[in-house]
């Protein structure tokens, strides 16, 4: 019998990195010999003692993650940063490196992509049949995944209600893709973009981003899981793909584990800056909870759509996405707009006791989200040679643990 553990006892987090060409950062897809040269075989996971590595659709991504619930969220950013370490060590002899943000800057994924060939190559290749997974919806994305748990109904509902609420605003603090096929989207959160439009063949398996409004399992098997299963039927006569992990909403219940996985964080230039969001989001996820700013009821009202828009916004404005004060009220502001920025400084202000990597918060706020750093690095010049020399610095932040400062 599976141990259900409560709110906020326990928490998975999951990086993604690319791994590049030390010189010129083409894409390297060698995920497959790396598992292989510490595990001896061709192996979708390898465990450590607090972190396992695992593959990903692609063979250029590897995954790092907790080995297990881990009860505490301050130490990993120190187990993150070992492993990265390790990691580039072993890619010495690949003349390879780790590569931070959710997306390469220029790569041709329809060229350059190739899908993981070994275990669940079953999975992928029905994936691929269906929606072609070429391009970079799929094979170009790179995100941050929290794991949070819940014991029972009640406890899902709550957490399910404030991870709806809290979803929208990520994008203006962790966005860190502006840049794709070597060009200035003029979004900063290209990512999710692609996140959002990839599926859209069955529109039940991405709905809105934003989930809707649910309060127990067998209220989500009906309206979420059966219905997406249903959809997808036609296309799956197999059923390969109809599981939990089917559902692609900005954040999904995991019923057989009893979590839910926040999905939309971009991955940041290093693990202190990825567990540094984190840790804000549980703060707040923590008082929405425990309902110090509004009643569940009142934070029930929210309609997906309405928060979708929100959500757009932040995708494309980063911090400075004006945002109305009926959603700031969420979260205890004073009636009359403000930007992203200005809501969460008021956020951290009221959790700043609370969250680990403080100071690296307080930067995000005040100079920007990852991507709004990028673009101003590249200004005016968005030309590859200086496209590759901000993404060699990203990587260099990576490797040692830095926040990125605009060059």
């Amino acid at each position: 019998m599976k141990t259900k553990l409560p709110l906020f006892s326990a928490y998975g987090v999951e990086l993604e990195y690319m791994i590049v060409n030390k010189d010129d950062l083409s894409v390297v897809p060698i995920s497959d010999k790396l598992i292989h040269d510490v595990s001896g075989t061709f192996q979708n996971e390898v465990e450590f003692e607090k972190i396992a590595w695992s593959n990903e659709l692609v063979l250029h991504v590897i995954e790092l993650k907790t080995n297990g619930p881990a009860k505490e969220l301050k130490p990993l950013t120190h187990y993150f940063q070992h492993e990265v370490q390790k990691i580039n060590g072993l890619l010495e002899k690949y003349h390879a490196k780790l590569l931070p943000t959710g997306a390469h800057p220029w790569m041709d994924p329809f060229k350059e992509a190739k899908l993981w060939p070994h275990d669940y190559n079953i999975i992928y290749e029905t994936y691929h049949k269906i929606f072609d997974c070429r391009g970079h919806g799929w094979c170009n994305l790179q995100s941050v995944h929290l794991n949070l748990p819940f014991a029972n109904d009640n406890e899902f509902a709550k957490l399910h209600t404030a991870i709806r609420l809290i979803l929208p605003i990520i994008p203006a603090l962790s966005a860190s893709t502006p840049i794709i096929d070597g060009n200035l989207t003029g979004l900063l959160d290209t990512r999710l973009e692609f996140y959002r439009l990839n599926q859209q063949k069955i529109p039940s398996i991405t709905g809105d981003v934003i989930p809707e409004v649910i309060l127990s399992e067998q209220e989500y098997n009906d309206k979420i899981l059966q219905k997406m299963y249903q959809e997808i039927s036609c296309y799956d006569p197999d059923k390969v793909l109809q599981e939990e992990w089917l559902n692609s909403r900005g954040a999904i219940a995991r019923f057989d584990r009893n979590t839910i996985e926040i999905r939309i964080i971009d991955t940041q230039e290093c693990p202190e800056a990825d567990l540094g969001i984190v840790s804000l989001i549980v703060a707040v996820l923590k008082k929405l909870v425990a309902e110090k700013w509004q009643p569940l009821a009142k934070q029930m009202d929210w309609s997906s759509s309405r928060l979708n828009s929100i959500f757009l916004n932040t995708i494309k404005n980063g911090m400075n996405s004006a945002i109305d004060n009926d959603y700031g009220h969420i979260f205890g502001m004073k009636p009359g707009e403000c930007t992203a920025r200005e809501l969460w400084q008021h956020i951290f202000n009221q959790v700043s006791d609370e969250v680990d990597n403080a100071e690296i918060l307080q930067a995000i706020i005040k100079q920007g989200n990852l991507a709004e750093r990028i673009t101003s690095s590249i200004k005016n010049n968005a030309s590859p040679e200086r496209i590759e020399q901000v993404y060699d610095h990203l990587a260099r932040c990576l490797q040692t643990g830095k926040l990125f400062q605009p060059l």
